[in-house]
């Protein structure tokens, strides 16, 4: 396993993160205690989660993720073995259950997110506290185009002078940001600066051969402001893996169980991109999903790639991504379908 520092945090995490999002609806809590015990002995050291999760986001099943992780750490006593990251969910319409619905990032809804997410992960701190997604409009979750609106968001200055609080009493050693834009991250780190405080450690935003839009104005921040890319779905959603070419749904997969809710990577460009890239993967004799991991896995802008299975073939082929190493001429080979399709699946 190959090991990265968590931005301004020192902290020292694996490139490849076990994501959890599964945990409570596509898996059990026994299954999620198998991949967890199983991620560990393979020298993943970096957990990730939210109060939100599993996903897609139920009021029956709300919480249960970080429900799992926790009744893991109370089995497992290892608490000091691993790092742990979790998210408060921002404001949404449709998650009415979460909070009351006061899901704004204000000093008081961070206390009350955090300390929740605590009592459920049986731990006493939590290593890397993210905030999900803005509390203002923007082109995230998918949209590329940006449509300004002056409706009112919650207070950078009042966010970070609550995390700092957190970090203080010592609940939370870091915090970073999720699927931000340029200008978020930008103002966060500028806000934090102005009052002395250290600025986010990282910036979880989608990044996969699928989704390379961190790339356009991202990129350069993550390198010259130290803010490495936690890339959540690199699979994208599993499509590149090859499995849903020619119109196939697995039983059991995502885009069999909710194929509205997982769309996004899945439109016509996207599966015509996805045929061209596993061509080469077959190319080179390796499975398409380690090829697009290894993909992300080297890029210069990553601390660490987020990873997420439903059963353990699909994990072990996963975390086993960080083993293979493309050449120069492979990468370029990937960069002319890029160049054909750049951005399929924003």
């Amino acid at each position: 396993m190959e090991y990265r520092i968590l931005g301004n945090s020192g902290i020292k995490v694996s490139v490849i993160c076990l994501g959890t999002m599964t945990f409570g609806d596509q898996n059990t809590q026994e299954e999620g205690f198998t991949q967890l015990d199983y991620a560990l002995d393979q020298g993943v050291n970096f957990i990730d989660t939210a109060e939100l999760y599993p996903v897609p986001p139920r009021a029956a099943t709300y919480t249960g993720t970080e429900t799992i992780i926790g009744n893991w750490i109370a089995s497992r006593k290892n608490r000091e073995k691993f790092v742990l990251a979790t998210k408060i969910a921002g404001p949404s319409a449709g998650l009415t259950w979460i909070r009351e619905g006061k899901t704004d990032f204000s000093g008081s809804q961070i206390r009350e997110a955090c300390h929740a997410s605590l009592k459920r992960l049986q731990t006493d701190y939590i290593d890397l506290y993210q905030l999900h997604w803005p509390t203002r409009k923007a082109n995230f979750f998918g949209r590329l185009d940006y449509i300004h609106t002056d409706e009112p968001c919650s207070s950078f200055i009042e966010t970070i002078q609550a995390l700092e609080q957190l970090k203080n009493e010592g609940k939370i050693r870091a915090w970073g940001i999720s699927n931000e834009t340029a200008w978020g991250a930008l103002t966060y780190m500028h806000e934090a600066k102005n009052l002395g405080l250290p600025g986010p450690a990282s910036i979880q935003n989608p990044y996969s051969l699928l989704n390379r839009s961190f790339e356009v104005g991202l990129a350069e921040v993550a390198h010259r402001e130290n803010l490495p890319l936690l890339a959540y779905s690199p699979l994208g959603f599993g499509v590149l893996s090859g499995k849903y070419l020619k119109g196939q749904k697995p039983e059991g997969s995502r885009l069999f169980l909710w194929s509205d809710h997982f769309k996004r990577y899945s439109n016509n460009n996207s599966m015509s991109a996805t045929a061209k890239y596993c061509s080469l993967a077959e190319k080179w004799g390796l499975p398409p999903a380690q090829m697009a991991l290894a993909f992300v896995n080297q890029r210069p802008f990553l601390c660490s790639t987020i990873i997420g299975a439903s059963n353990m073939d699909q994990l072990k082929m996963n975390i086993n991504s960080i083993n293979i190493r493309l050449d120069e001429e492979q990468m370029n080979a990937l960069a002319q379908i890029h160049a054909q399709a750049s951005h399929p699946a924003p």
